[in-house]
C-alpha cells in the first residue's frame, strides 16, 4: 500500500536529486545513448553544439570528446544536475534554464540536441521551435526518448510489476508522449525541420547484482524511483520481490537491454 500522494514527475521536479542518484538509476544508459545519439546527428569535429536537458553530462561529455569544451554549451531546469555537468566538463558553459525558453541568440549553433527530455518538458512543441531557432540554417537537431512501450527494459519491467499489484500506478507508457516510433519525428516536421529521419537506438546497462538494480529505484530518481519510495515498507518489498523473481533471481551481474526512439532534422 501507498502512504502518500505520488509525485506527478512532470518537469524537472522528480530530478532534483544528486548526480551520483542520476548515475545508478539512469546513468549506466544515457552514456552509451549519448554515443549513439551524437553518432546520429553527425556530430563532428569543429561544429558548436548545444546539449538540452543536459542533466549531470552524459551527452556534453560525449560532446565534448567530439568538439572540445569550447564548442560545446549546455542547459537543464535542475540545478544539481547543472553543477554535476559544470564539474565534469570544465570550461563548457552550463546554464540552468528550461528547453521552452532557450536563453541563446538566433543561429548560434551548429547543433542543438535533447537526450531522454522530451518524456518531460511542459511544451514540447514550443522546445522544438526553440531548438530550431538556435540553430543556424542547414544545422541539425536530433532528440531521443525511450521507448516506453516495452524497449526500455528497467522501465517496462518497474511499471509492470507496479501495476499488477496498484491498478493507480502511474505507468509512463500511459502518461508520457513521444515514447513511440514516429512521434518525435512529427513533432520535427511541425517545427518546420527538413529532411527529418527516426528510426532507433539500443544500448545495454550492466548491473552488479540484483541489489545493484533495486537500489537505484531507493534514489527516488524520476517517476519511478517517486513512485517507489511513495511505497510503505510492506508495499516496497512486495514491488522487489516480483522484480527479482521476474528477472529470474539472478545471483550475480546481468545486462538489460533498452532502445531509445530518435529523430534528426535540418534547419
Amino acid at each position: 500500500m501507498r502512504t502518500t500522494t505520488v509525485p506527478s514527475a512532470e518537469g524537472a521536479s522528480s530530478f532534483q536529486v544528486s548526480d551520483e542518484a542520476y548515475d545508478r538509476f539512469m546513468g549506466r544508459y544515457s552514456a552509451p545513448l549519448a554515443v549513439a545519439l551524437a553518432d546520429a546527428a553527425g556530430i563532428e569535429a569543429e561544429q558548436t553544439a548545444l546539449d538540452v536537458g543536459c542533466g549531470p553530462g552524459a551527452l556534453t561529455t560525449e560532446l565534448v570528446k567530439r568538439l572540445g569544451a569550447g564548442n560545446v554549451s549546455a542547459i537543464d531546469p535542475s540545478e544539481p544536475f547543472v553543477e554535476a555537468c559544470r564539474r565534469r566538463n570544465p570550461g563548457v558553459d552550463v546554464r540552468v534554464g528550461r528547453a521552452e525558453e532557450l536563453p541563446y541568440e538566433d543561429g548560434s549553433f551548429d547543433a542543438a540536441l535533447a537526450e531522454l527530455v522530451l518524456h518531460f518538458v511542459t511544451d514540447a512543441d514550443a522546445a522544438a521551435r526553440e531548438m530550431r531557432r538556435i540553430v543556424h540554417p542547414g544545422g541539425v537537431i536530433a532528440a531521443c526518448v525511450w521507448d516506453l512501450g516495452g524497449g526500455m527494459k528497467m522501465l517496462r519491467l518497474f511499471w509492470d510489476v507496479a501495476c499488477a499489484h496498484d491498478p493507480s500506478a502511474p505507468d509512463e507508457a500511459e502518461h508520457r508522449r513521444f515514447g513511440r516510433d514516429g512521434e518525435i519525428a512529427e513533432l520535427f516536421v511541425r517545427a518546420g525541420l527538413r529532411d527529418v529521419i527516426s528510426g532507433a537506438l539500443t544500448v545495454e546497462a550492466a548491473y552488479d547484482d540484483f541489489d545493484d538494480f533495486w537500489t537505484a529505484f531507493l534514489s527516488g530518481t524520476g517517476p519511478a524511483g517517486s513512485y517507489c519510495v511513495s511505497l510503505d515498507s510492506e508495499g516496497r518489498t512486495r514491488l522487489r520481490d516480483e522484480l527479482r523473481a521476474r528477472l529470474g533471481s539472478p545471483d550475480g551481474s546481468f545486462r538489460l537491454p533498452a532502445r531509445a526512439w530518435y529523430a534528426t532534422g535540418r534547419v
